[in-house]
């Protein structure tokens, strides 16, 4: 999805009706054995670290592991589009990826920076816990998710569908707990701006973050849809 639109659509979940119908799409959505496994170990292993509470610091060490799985399908693709040029539908579907891959690591890379920042803020940037505990954890998810992609980009989609399943619940939570506090919290962040990103305070700034990953794992979603149709074809 190009920057403009993905915007466009972030903006248009502030509305509380859109926003209803958009998170009821996915809602039910039922993944594999596999991806279930692991994404129910990500949860748990990130739960015993972070508290089942979300916080700053909790968010900056999600935000490091979300880049992952963009970060291995645009490897993936690459690689194999070096061996499927000459299949112009494979090649389709490998470019496809390769570009939400790109765009929603850039959107995931601000995200980080921001709650980088925020944890710095608030006294909750640990490099043990939340800088050193993340890249591990990003090490076993890069892992996955790279060789699920590799052999069934279906499954891949589907952990990833899981992963922003649990992030969007998190950035749900914070705002319901917090909502009236962030309100009155400013957010001045050099880039927050370099993106093109502005929020005038903080609940402004979860709201859209919290909308990035709906869209994420909607689309995960609608990615795995395919999949199994093209398979099924």
């Amino acid at each position: 999805m190009p920057y403009g639109r993905h915007e466009e659509l972030v903006a248009s979940l502030n509305d509380g009706e859109t926003f209803a119908a958009y998170s009821a799409v996915g809602a039910v959505f039922q993944v594999g054995f596999v991806p279930k496994v692991i994404g129910k170990s990500l949860v748990f292993l990130g739960n015993t670290f972070y508290g089942k509470e979300p916080s700053y610091g909790k968010f900056k060490a999600v935000e490091v592991i979300a880049r992952i799985p963009y970060q291995s399908w645009e490897l993936v693709s690459y690689m194999l589009l070096t061996m499927f040029y000459s299949d112009e539908k494979k090649a389709i579907e490998l470019s496809k990826t390769a570009r939400f891959g790109s765009a929603a690591q850039d959107n995931e890379t601000m995200h980080v920076v921001v709650f980088s920042q925020l944890a710095k803020k608030y006294g909750q940037n640990s490099f043990f816990f939340h800088t050193l505990v993340p890249l591990g954890f990003s090490f076993f998810y890069f892992t996955s998710s790279f060789l699920l992609y590799l052999f069934s980009p279906r499954r891949a989609f589907e952990l990833n569908y899981m992963f922003e399943s649990h992030a969007f619940q998190q950035y749900s939570r914070f705002l319901e707990l917090y909502g009236d506090e962030l309100r009155h919290k400013p957010v001045m962040i050099d880039f927050l701006d370099f993106y093109g990103r502005h929020a005038k305070s903080e609940y402004e700034l979860f709201q859209s973050i919290r909308n990035d990953e709906i869209i994420h794992r909607n689309r995960s979603m609608e990615r795995a849809i395919e999949c199994t149709r093209k398979a099924s074809s």
